[in-house]
């Protein structure tokens, strides 16, 4: 099947995802186009929203093919089924610009508000789908290092095979559709528009609001 958009998608991974409710669970979208779907995920569980920073690592001359992932701590993964793609002054190259962008998106999303600790949290890692598997493997890295009480990944869409290598690293797995072959997320969407950084920030700060206030702050 197709999704219609995010927001249909979201609220099925809301449904599937239904037994947190009541635990405050953290959802945690990896940007851009995940931070909608996880805003209707946290909404729809009682829970908070904010994001894991991970970017991947470009393939030469193939950008839409990751050759692994780095997350805004510096720290890699590298696909070992990729490592006849690229040299080492590629790589730190590559390294170099992709920790860059993620050092420019902290301090555009900061003004919403600081990362929310996880320790301690049922925290739900969340990607609008995946293809390689290379992203969110560092965004679940990055996010056990902080020591949440469960590691959830979920997604609209992956390959079985993706989810294989990605179930190793949370404690649980929830994806809507698994085609034997992933050509493209955005086949899997009908409307599948790019979520511009502007979004982002007004939907973490929507998210940070207290329940039941209002724009100018005013209780209802």
């Amino acid at each position: 099947m197709a999704f219609e958009n995010r927001a249909q998608a979201g609220q099925m991974l809301a449904g599937h995802l239904d037994k947190y409710r009541g635990q405050h669970p953290l959802v945690l979208a990896i940007p851009r186009g995940a931070v909608p779907m996880a805003k209707i995920v946290a909404d729809a569980l009682d829970g908070e929203l904010d994001v894991v920073l991970v970017r991947k690592l470009r393939a030469p001359y193939n950008p839409e093919l990751a050759v692994g992932s780095i997350d805004e701590t510096g720290t890699v993964y590298l696909d070992p089924e990729t490592r006849d793609l690229w040299d080492e002054p590629y790589l730190e190259g590559e390294k170099k610009v992709q920790l860059e962008t993620l050092q420019r998106r902290r301090q555009m999303y900061e003004p919403a508000g600081s990362p929310i600790n996880a320790a301690g949290r049922v925290v739900i890692v969340l990607d609008d789908g995946i293809a390689t598997g290379s992203t969110m493997i560092a965004a679940l890295r990055a996010v056990r290092a902080r020591r949440p009480a469960r590691l959830i990944a979920a997604t609209g869409v992956a390959s079985p095979d993706t989810l294989r290598r990605i179930r190793g690293e949370a404690d649980e797995v929830v994806c809507l559709e698994t085609p034997e072959l992933l050509y493209a997320i955005g086949y899997h969407y009908r409307d599948f528009s790019q979520v511009p950084d502007e979004d982002v920030v007004a939907t973490l700060r929507e998210a940070r609001k207290p329940r039941g206030t209002t724009e100018t702050g005013a209780s209802r």
